[in-house]
């Protein structure tokens, strides 16, 4: 009897396969997570905030940007189009020499007045940042990222003139810089080629990099006198880049959070039937435990017989589980273009921590059978 699946049986089978399956997604899913968070940005994110232009800002910004730096409450300034966690432009309207006129290739667009790479800790390649006072020619000037540089196929790009719009109007643009790619929108993306206009642009943020020699509050202070005195309309709205970029994850982190819930609750009521199962298992066997006890069985014995049925049991719900996860993981990763790979060692660390949830369950009432006295449990048949 003991070899048949009965109804009991088979309800811890199927509690223990969703048990398994969401252990087993609840690590992937921390994984892919904790992979795209240890993603390189590409920029120094800790210490920089940006103001959104409104008002006089940008009446009054050589002002503002002189007060910043002077004030000590920042060590670098640069205005550009849109924050650095956010692509808020593309386009396809650039053409260069050797240039295959049929491709479409779409490249985000991003503007700078210039101190791109100290406001926001970027790392340049080649070349140099974009810096109107020092080089007048730099208002046509542009930066290209590495994405770019390889997509354009230039050997060596410094002084490679980029033409941008409609002819005959077309903007004649040269490349000073190269800056090592940097993620720009989603941290599970790669990297799009991307070109960095100078102070002839458009312009709606204002980044400014936090004065490490203070406290965050105080930079914020002085910071906020300066924008007053310029802007005095509008309030000091400031947004950290570090709590932007976090936000990018909030899908991922809310998913991770629910299924280990569920993981969590589907182990506990998988462990109340086992528990059950186990109990009136060794209630119904009661009588083979004495009879076992008298010629001489010890304890562990008589456990590891109790133990190995149900582990049988949880391993048939392991077969019918990994695949099932192995699937629905695979179909969610495939949203991801950067991913992880799924590895075996999740599979193996799911079998160990489901035996050992069940192991200790079932031997509790397992050693109860087995530490009863036999003469008691034949007497009672």
């Amino acid at each position: 009897a003991n070899a048949l699946i009965t109804p009991r049986k088979l309800l811890v089978i199927i509690q223990f396969t969703f048990a398994v399956v969401l252990i087993i997604c609840t690590i992937i899913i921390r994984q892919q997570l904790q992979y795209a968070q240890d993603r390189d940005t590409g920029y120094k994110k800790d210490n920089l905030a940006y103001v959104m232009l409104s008002g006089n800002m940008d009446k009054h910004y050589q002002s503002i940007k002189n007060e910043l730096l002077s004030s000590g409450a920042a060590s670098a300034v640069s205005k550009t189009s849109a924050p650095i966690t956010q692509g808020w432009s593309d386009s396809w309207d650039f053409f260069w020499a050797g240039k295959d006129i049929i491709k479409k290739l779409d490249f985000n667009v991003f503007n700078t007045d210039g101190d791109l790479s100290k406001t926001m800790g970027l790392k340049i390649v080649e070349g140099r940042d974009i810096d109107i006072k020092n080089y007048p020619t730099d208002s046509s000037a542009i930066m290209l990222n590495e994405a770019a540089v390889k997509i354009m196929g230039f050997k060596n790009p410094i002084g490679q003139i980029v033409k941008n719009g409609e002819a005959p109007n077309f903007k004649i643009l040269h490349v000073v810089g190269v800056v090592k790619d940097f993620i720009l929108q989603s941290p599970y993306e790669p990297i799009k080629p991307m070109i960095i206009q100078g102070p002839k642009s458009w312009f709606n943020v204002i980044h400014f990099r936090m004065n490490n020699a203070n406290s965050t509050v105080e930079n914020l202070k002085r910071a906020e006198a300066v924008f007053k005195k310029y802007n005095p309309d509008y309030p000091f709205e400031y947004h950290f880049i570090d709590q932007d970029y976090a936000k990018k994850f909030g899908d991922e982190q809310r998913t991770h959070t629910l299924a280990s819930l569920f993981a969590g609750l589907t182990i506990i009521i998988s462990c109340l039937g086992l528990f059950g199962l186990a109990a009136y298992m060794a209630q119904n066997r009661i009588k083979e435990i004495g009879v076992r006890k008298v010629l001489g069985a010890s304890v562990v014995g008589v456990t590891t017989l109790l133990s190995k049925d149900f582990l049988k049991l949880v391993v048939i719900s392991f077969i019918i589980a990994s695949p099932i996860a192995w699937y629905a993981m695979h179909k969610w990763l495939e949203a991801y273009p950067y991913r992880i790979t799924i590895s075996v060692w999740v599979f193996v660390i799911a079998a160990l921590l489901t035996i050992v949830i069940s192991l200790i369950t079932v031997s509790s009432q397992a050693i109860k059978a087995a530490l009863t006295n036999p003469v008691k449990s034949l007497r009672s048949e």
